[in-house]
């Protein structure tokens, strides 16, 4: 009954979604694209046999890349198709298809309508499904059990708040997380929370995230673009996100060293124009990487407008400050800059990656900071302590690699599940 409900609330409320696709649309004309695939419909045959994987958006996508390639290796006459919710995500997707060729497709997953749900699945008749970290739609795990589909949560994290909110909803998430083939936990009390909202053959395999390896070409752009700037000291604000920039630019024009340049770089791309007004708002001088130009001597901000290229910018800083941590969205992953071995700062909101932000302020690659004003004058006084930034580094490479394997054993788990349903 529980379902019932929400899938007709679910259909009553198409013309809210179908507005908010416009306003989207009005940034990232892209999300009037593809619209069939929001619904289950698709024109091209599916290739078979066909593993499916859903990556939500570009943390996601990029983060699946060690189970990607992990996939492929071990399943080598399978199609392996990845599904997104964005178009970002869309796009960091088919910068992996540009890596790893045909054998990788890509699709919006339908809305979480039964009829939708149906469709997608009877078109591309996956031989097993993997959800990444926490997307649970029960008509869609509905009908992969009507169908016998094997479908897994991997990579699962689940903060307290999410929690609370999930159990808001106990009789429509328990029953689909039932059904579910198996819960792939990122860390014990993610796993705890799961199955505190339901979630059954629970097991903590670890963070897929710390197996992802920096791509060379871009470190080497990095380090490229540190040759080129000299001994200029950077500061980076990796994935910032709205209302953030404003403060991270008020407290970096408190610090009395001219020469220091702040790199920004917003979390999602239809912000960039915004930011860029921000700064100019407060008349420092401005350079977009969009534009191709290096920052002169004269540039106080640089704008990293461009997609794809956070190892470039963790390789060419001295330190970074990771977005969403200033305020209260959870925090961006603070793993990608330890494993470029780039010092850390994380404001006080990080419940979404509570374990690992823990572990490397316990291991000494990353400190908290109270707020932007502290953050800058913690960046005032790591730049004159060249022993303890060097510390930082050394134990962010060290964090990065201790906490790797996390894809092998996901990988195994999912051969134990299709051996079971064989």
């Amino acid at each position: 009954m529980a379902r019932l409900l929400y899938s007709i609330v679910f259909y009553l409320a198409q013309p809210l979604i179908w507005l908010r696709l416009l306003w989207r649309a009005r940034k990232q004309p892209e999300y009037l694209q593809h619209l069939g695939e929001r619904y289950g419909c698709h024109a091209q045959p599916a290739p078979a046999p066909l593993l499916w994987l859903h990556v939500v958006s570009v943390g996601e996508t990029r983060a699946a890349e060690p189970l990607i390639k992990a996939l492929l290796d071990a399943y080598p006459d399978h199609t392996l198709l990845l599904t997104h919710m964005t178009p970002t995500g869309r796009a960091t997707g088919g910068e992996l298809i540009a890596k790893y060729g045909a054998r990788l497709k890509q699709a919006y997953l339908p809305y979480d309508l039964p009829d939708a749900c149906g469709r997608f699945l009877e078109h591309f008749k996956p031989r097993f499904g993997l959800l990444m970290e926490t997307e649970l739609w029960p008509n869609l795990i509905a009908a992969c059990a009507q169908r016998s589909i094997p479908l897994a949560l991997v990579n699962a994290r689940l903060s307290a708040k999410s929690q609370a909110g999930y159990l808001r909803f106990a009789p429509l998430i328990r029953p689909a997380l039932a059904k579910l083939s198996a819960v792939a936990a990122q860390t014990p009390a993610d796993g705890e929370r799961l199955a505190a909202i339901g979630a059954q053959r629970v097991k903590v395999l670890g963070n897929i995230k710390f197996d992802v390896t920096p791509s060379p070409e871009k470190l080497q752009l990095g380090a490229a673009w540190r040759q080129a700037l000299g001994q200029r000291e950077i500061w980076l604000a990796a994935s910032t996100r709205e209302g953030e920039e404003a403060i991270i630019l008020d407290a970096f024009a408190r610090i009395n060293r001219p020469d220091l340049l702040l790199l920004l770089v917003p979390r999602h791309p239809q912000r960039f124009a915004e930011v860029a007004a921000l700064v100019e708002q407060r008349g420092l001088a401005l350079c977009r990487r969009s534009a191709g130009d290096l920052p002169t001597g004269a540039t106080r901000v640089w704008l990293g407008d461009s997609m794809g290229e956070m190892p470039a910018y963790f390789a060419v800083a001295d330190l970074a400050l990771i977005g969403g941590t200033l305020l209260p969205f959870g925090g961006q992953n603070l793993i990608e800059a330890a494993a470029c071995g780039c010092p850390v700062l994380v404001g006080p909101h990080t419940y979404n990656f509570a374990q690992a932000t823990e572990d490397a302020i316990a291991c000494g690659a990353a400190l908290r900071i109270a707020d932007a004003f502290a953050a800058a004058s913690t960046v005032g006084r790591l730049l004159q302590d060249t022993a303890t930034l060097q510390a930082m580094r050394s134990a962010a490479a060290t964090f990065s690699q201790a906490h790797r394997g996390a894809t092998a054993r996901t990988l195994a788990l999912i051969e134990e599940i299709t051996a079971r349903n064989l």
